[in-house]
C-alpha cells in the first residue's frame, strides 16, 4: 500500500472545486484508480465496498461488461451529434423503450443531461402548458417539505426551504407553495385548502414518489400519491413525479409510481438511467401535455435544447442498462437486498442516539438524533473499508443491485458497529 498520493492528485487538486464541500477545511478527497462491481479501488492500494452506488446511479455495479461494450461500439460509430434537426437510433430506441415501460400515455420523451435540468424542463413545460392554453398566472408549483429536486435555480425553489441546503438563496429564488405531504386526512385537508386558495396560481404539483432522497431519505405511503393525483384532477393541475432517485428499481418496483397505480402527467428520470456510466436524463409527458405545444405558431414550441441532449454514447449505455433489466433478475435482487437491509440494520434500533431505522426496496436508513461530526463519521467508514456518506442526521445504504451477499453484510455490520 502506497502512502504517497499520486502526482495527478497533488498537481490537480488545487484547481478543483468539489461538490458540497467547504474547500478551506475539507480533508483531501480519496484518489480512485478504478472500479469494479461494488468495489472502489483507491490509488494507495486500499479497496472500499461502495454502499451508495455512486450517488445511487450504479444499479448494475461498476464497469458492467455489457454497458461497457455498448458504449465502446457506439463510440466507433458516432459519439455525439447535435439533436437539433438530426436524430439517431440510440435515442429513438431509448425513447420508444421508456414509453413502453411507463404506465398510461407517458409517451413523449425530452432528453437532457442531468436530473436538475430534467426537473427544470418539467417545470418549464408545466408553466408553458397553461400559457399555450391561454391561461395566464399559473406559474407556481406546489412542493413539499423534505423535498430535494436539484441545485439549479428553478429546482432549488421547489426544495425544502428550511431544512434543505439552499436556505442561503431565500429571497432570490422564485417563491413556490410549500406544504407537508398529505400523509393523513388532517394534513390532506390542510393541503387541499392551500391548493384551493392558490389554484389560479398553480401550474403543477411536484413530488418525489415514495422516497424523498437528498432531503433526508424520508419515506411515505403510496396512498399519498393517490391523494395528490386526486387533488391534481379536482383542481385541474399537472402532477409531476420526480423519479430521478426512485426510478429503475430503487424502491422495489421499476418505477415508484407503479406501487401507487398512479400515472403522473410528467415524470423525470436520470441517475440509474444509464446504469451510472454516463450523464443523461429524461422528462417524459402524457399526450395531453405534448399536444398543448402543437401549433402553427412557432412561439408555442418548447424552446429548450441542451447542447448534449440525447448524447449517443449515453443513450447506448441506457439501452444496454434496460437490456440488463430485461434479462437479469434485478427486481428480485432488490427484494433480497431489502430483506438483508431489514435484518442487518435491525440491531441499530436498540442503540443509543438512534431515532429510527427504515428500509424501502434497496434503501436502508438509520436516522440518528444528531450527528455531531459528519467528517469524522465518514472517516470511520473509510477506515472500516466501506464507502458510506452520511448527511444531516442519516446514515444510509443504497447499494448496487448486483452487490454480493458478503459485501452487503460488511456494509450493514459496519453501520451497526459504528452506530453502537
Amino acid at each position: 500500500m502506497s502512502k504517497d498520493p499520486p502526482d495527478w492528485l497533488w498537481q490537480g487538486l488545487p484547481h478543483l472545486w468539489l461538490p458540497y464541500t467547504q474547500m478551506k477545511t475539507a480533508q483531501p478527497p480519496l484518489a480512485v484508480a478504478r472500479t469494479e462491481g461494488s468495489r472502489i479501488y483507491l490509488a494507495d492500494g486500499r479497496v472500499l465496498v461502495d454502499g451508495i452506488a455512486s450517488w445511487w446511479t450504479a444499479c448494475h455495479g461498476y464497469n458492467h461488461p455489457a454497458i461497457r461494450a455498448a458504449v465502446a461500439a457506439q463510440l466507433e460509430a458516432m459519439p455525439h451529434v447535435m439533436f437539433g434537426g438530426l436524430v439517431h437510433q440510440p435515442a429513438a430506441d431509448l425513447a420508444r423503450r421508456l414509453a413502453a415501460l411507463l404506465r398510461g400515455d407517458l409517451t413523449h420523451v425530452f432528453f437532457s443531461d442531468s436530473g436538475s435540468v430534467a426537473v427544470e424542463v418539467a417545470i418549464k413545460m408545466a408553466v408553458q402548458y397553461w400559457l399555450n392554453k391561454g391561461v395566464k398566472g399559473r406559474t407556481k408549483c406546489l412542493a413539499f417539505k423534505g423535498a430535494y429536486h436539484g441545485d439549479t435555480f428553478a429546482t432549488m425553489a421547489v426544495c425544502d426551504p428550511d431544512e434543505g441546503m439552499h436556505a442561503h438563496f431565500k429571497g432570490v429564488l422564485p417563491e413556490q407553495i410549500i406544504a407537508d405531504l398529505p400523509e393523513d386526512e388532517e394534513k390532506l385537508a390542510v393541503v387541499e385548502a392551500l391548493v384551493a386558495r392558490h389554484a389560479d396560481q398553480l401550474a403543477a404539483i411536484i413530488v418525489e414518489p415514495l422516497a424523498q432522497g437528498a432531503g433526508g431519505m424520508i419515506f411515505h405511503d403510496a396512498e399519498v400519491l393517490r391523494r395528490l393525483r386526486a387533488l391534481a384532477d379536482k383542481y385541474d393541475l399537472l402532477l409531476i413525479f420526480d423519479e430521478i432517485f426512485t426510478g429503475f428499481g430503487r424502491t422495489g418496483s421499476m418505477f415508484a409510481c407503479e406501487e401507487a397505480g398512479v400515472v403522473p402527467d410528467i415524470i423525470t428520470l436520470s441517475k440509474a438511467l444509464t446504469g451510472g456510466t454516463m450523464a443523461l436524463a429524461a422528462t417524459i409527458t402524457r399526450t395531453k401535455l405534448f399536444e398543448a405545444f402543437l401549433s402553427d405558431d412557432p412561439a408555442r414550441a418548447l424552446m429548450h435544447g441542451p447542447t448534449f441532449m440525447a448524447n449517443a454514447l449515453a443513450c447506448a449505455a441506457a439501452n444496454a442498462s434496460l437490456d440488463l433489466f430485461e434479462r437479469e433478475p434485478r427486481l428480485k435482487q432488490v427484494a433480497a437486498i431489502s430483506q438483508s437491509l431489514t435484518q442487518g440494520l435491525e440491531p441499530c434500533r436498540a442503540r443509543p442516539g438512534v431515532r429510527g431505522v427504515r428500509v424501502k426496496g434497496a434503501i436502508g436508513v438509520v436516522e440518528m438524533e444528531k450527528i455531531a461530526d459528519l467528517d469524522a463519521l465518514k472517516r470511520r467508514f473509510i477506515e472500516a473499508g466501506v464507502f458510506v456518506r452520511p448527511f444531516g442526521r442519516v446514515i444510509y445504504l443504497t447499494p448496487a443491485f448486483t452487490i454480493q451477499a458478503e459485501e452487503l453484510k460488511l456494509l450493514t455490520k459496519t453501520v451497526v458497529k459504528i452506530v453502537g
